[in-house]
């Protein structure tokens, strides 16, 4: 689905806080003009309100090309019914809502509508994220493709091969930038503790993991080589990474429980 389709079909965004924000700055970067976006946001932010785009609380006769469902999944129960007019039609529906099921919007949109799931991160709001998703079974390849050029428009993306999928994607890339987030304050602690100013220990902090992670992205080698690579033995770190790489209490095993976390809480919200 081509921003040009939007343009001239329609847009629909049912809530639009953090990630509804990052997906729909992404599109108006590229393209998307305003007037043919409908939010409904009964909560719009001062972003929001600054783009220029249509405010409503009432989308009857429209057709939109796409509706993409990004309230919170606890509110999806209750909103859900202010899009229900446009199931079974030629819409094409989005959700990026953690947890729930296409089962469930079958049920509340037909069997009939055309429905994909992804789960997309919020680094798309600058162009480099990353989104995975899965259609049901009307949903043509002819639209999973168009749903990835547009999810493609700010950032990369991976199709799925079973809903189920999904959860561990939500764990990973999903919740992952705040992972990322919290190492950079972290490390930033850890660069006041040893006697930097807190703006130069920031700065270092998250200069080093932009240019890590666009040297892990570019450079063709794996990351544990690139970790040999920067790592001389008996050095400053090897000191540190005896620390990082403990079997016990290192970062791996850190990861694997906070991963295990976040994918469960998916499968609990799931419905």
């Amino acid at each position: 689905m081509l921003i040009s389709d939007l343009n001239r079909k329609g847009l629909v965004l049912l809530g639009c806080g953090k990630m509804g924000s990052a997906m729909l700055g992404g599109w108006l970067n590229r393209g998307l003009e305003p007037r043919s976006v409908s939010v409904l946001e009964p909560s719009p932010s001062d972003w929001l309100l600054a783009q220029g785009v249509n405010l409503t609380t009432d989308i009857n006769g429209m057709e939109p090309a796409l509706c993409v469902m990004a309230v919170k999944p606890q509110i999806m129960p209750a909103a859900i019914g202010s899009v229900s007019s446009l199931g079974g039609g030629s819409t094409v529906f989005l959700s990026i809502a953690a947890g729930i099921r296409i089962a469930y919007f079958e049920n509340a949109l037909g069997t009939a509508t055309p429905i994909i799931r992804a789960m997309p991160n919020t680094p798309a709001a600058i162009g480099k994220g990353i989104s995975a998703l899965i259609g049901n079974q009307v949903t043509s390849d002819e639209q999973l493709e168009e749903a990835e050029a547009l999810l493609s428009a700010v950032g990369e993306t991976v199709r799925l091969s079973d809903e189920s999928q999904i959860d561990a994607v939500t764990a990973v890339s999903g919740s992952g930038p705040a992972y990322v987030f919290h190492l950079v304050e972290a490390l930033t602690e850890a660069a006041e503790n040893e006697g930097l100013p807190p703006d130069m220990a920031l700065r270092l902090a998250r200069t080093t993991v932009f240019g890590a992670g666009n040297l892990v992205m570019e450079s063709g080698d794996a990351p544990a080589q690139l970790r040999v690579n920067v790592t001389s033995p008996g050095g400053t770190t090897a000191a540190a990474l005896e620390h990082l790489m403990d079997n016990e209490t290192g970062l791996r095993p850190l990861l694997r429980r906070a991963v295990s976390a976040a994918a469960e809480r998916g499968r609990e919200l799931g419905t």
